[in-house]
């Protein structure tokens, strides 16, 4: 299809050929049953150098793109390669994928790159008045993102005024996957927003791998000098799959979520650095409302002192014995000191979700794996290290503090469900105590597993 797009002050014009077109307006039936006419030399109608076209036209509006993308192809024309879902060309349906683009405001497209191309449709800001085709979306699939993603700084990406901006643990609703690389999506929480593109899953995970193997040096052999290519150069990607790369990086992309009305969390899981006052938080915690938070009673295989009540402190067990429980997957953590076991077994953190408590745990990130599912709804919150101001809290051990957290948080952000900065120790019991009540009382987003 040949499109001729014309802006012009207050009228917008598209200049479409296509097969279409040609389908809508064919050309004349020759009288002469053979195809002879006089004006002919033979039997057959040269309609190579035919051009049929169809005339859109639209008024002007500053506040909405196009939302189509463009490409070249091997015959460098300029072709429609993605149209945006809920965009306003998707909603009239005026241009369709393959369509081919002649001008853009009277400017042709001759000689021009994608990426002039691009330039000289953000300009395009239109709006089609009075028109009845128009298209309602309720797609159900919504993610949350596991990365942080910003299209101004990718590569990669057909068209980065395209693309969405987000955060890790944005919710972003997914429009189409039609395009194996490039997803569309819009973030949940504007309106009236059309798709953006976002990378798929397969695509972030060959990002990450390449990253990796480039920095490492581990595989020399695998073919990852995908940022020396094209854009378009996407055919090897899968090869990376049978890479020990795959096997050593923990690959997060998106999490797929669903919208629940208000619960009551089972789990409050506190993650943080070593020394960064969990325990204390804990503690004040369970004090202060013992009739809604309990801490699971660990299992040693230290022998009991004197005047100690198995149950009361600690559940005292033979080696054997939490040899065997451990062997059998009961154990959510365990460990050894001075020559004795401990650990924390799953059954007591089950225990305290029958008595209709919340089971408080400081645990190591790990755990997580075990704890995120709908048996224990956990709500996880990250007691991130204070704040160092230079030249004023400049201790060695604040420091460490501040780079371990800084770790934890960059390697585990996607768990999170709330980040506290423990500046003032009060003040973050108080602004943990206010995420709690408001997570059991408001609608929440939980991975579709704990659902289906």
């Amino acid at each position: 299809m040949y499109t001729k797009i014309c802006l012009e002050e207050n009228m917008n014009t598209f200049l479409v050929y296509s097969d279409e077109a040609l389908r809508v307006t064919p050309p004349p039936t020759s009288p002469y049953l053979n195809g002879d006419s006089p004006e002919s030399n033979n039997g057959d109608m040269d309609l190579e150098n035919v051009t049929r076209v169809r005339l859109v036209q639209f008024q002007k509006n500053t506040d909405e793109p196009m939302g189509i993308t463009l490409k070249m192809n091997e015959s460098n024309h300029c072709i429609v390669a993605r149209i945006m879902h809920g965009g306003m060309i998707h909603r009239q349906g005026t241009l369709h994928i393959g369509d081919e683009i002649r001008e853009i405001n009277s400017i042709s497209v001759a000689n021009q790159t994608v990426e002039q191309l691009q330039k000289m449709l953000v300009s395009v800001r239109v709006r089609v008045h009075n028109s009845n085709n128009t298209c309602a979306f309720s797609p159900q699939i919504y993610v949350r993102a596991q990365f942080e993603y910003d299209p101004s700084k990718d590569e990669l990406i057909p068209c980065k005024e395209a693309g969405i901006r987000f955060q890790v643990g944005d919710i972003i609703q997914i429009i189409s996957k039609d395009d194996h690389n490039w997803w569309q999506g819009k973030l949940e929480n504007t309106k009236n927003a059309t798709a953006g593109l976002i990378p798929s899953p397969e695509l972030q995970e060959w990002r990450v791998a390449c990253i990796a193997m480039e920095k490492t040096k581990q595989e020399q052999q695998a073919s990852c000098t995908w940022f020396g290519k094209k854009k378009k150069q996407y055919k090897d990607k899968y090869l990376a799959k049978h890479n020990a790369v795959f096997d050593q990086l923990d690959l997060v992309t998106y999490e797929e979520v669903v919208k629940l009305p208000a619960f009551k969390r089972k789990t409050l899981v506190l993650l943080g650095a070593h020394g960064v006052g969990r325990r204390h938080i804990k503690n004040t915690l369970i004090t202060k409302h013992p009739d809604r938070f309990a801490y699971p009673i660990p299992h040693t295989t230290r022998p009991p002192k004197k005047d100690e009540e198995n149950g009361k402190n600690y559940y005292f067990v033979s080696h054997d014995q939490m040899m065997q429980d451990i062997s059998n997957n009961e154990y959510l953590e365990y460990g050894s000191h001075e020559d004795a076991m401990y650990g924390t077994r799953l059954e007591t953190i089950r225990m305290i979700h029958q008595e209709g408590h919340i089971a408080i745990l400081d645990v190591e990130p790990q755990a997580l794996k075990v704890l995120r599912t709908a048996e224990f709804a956990p709500y996880v919150v990250f007691i991130a290290a204070p704040t160092i101001t230079p030249g004023i809290n400049e201790d060695e051990s604040l420091q460490r503090l501040q780079k371990e957290s800084e770790i934890l948080q960059k390697t585990y952000a996607h768990y999170f469900d709330q980040t506290i900065i423990n500046n003032e120790i009060d003040e973050t019991i108080r602004h943990l105590e206010e995420a709690i009540d408001l997570v059991c009382t408001t609608s929440q987003w939980v991975p579709v597993s704990w659902v289906y």
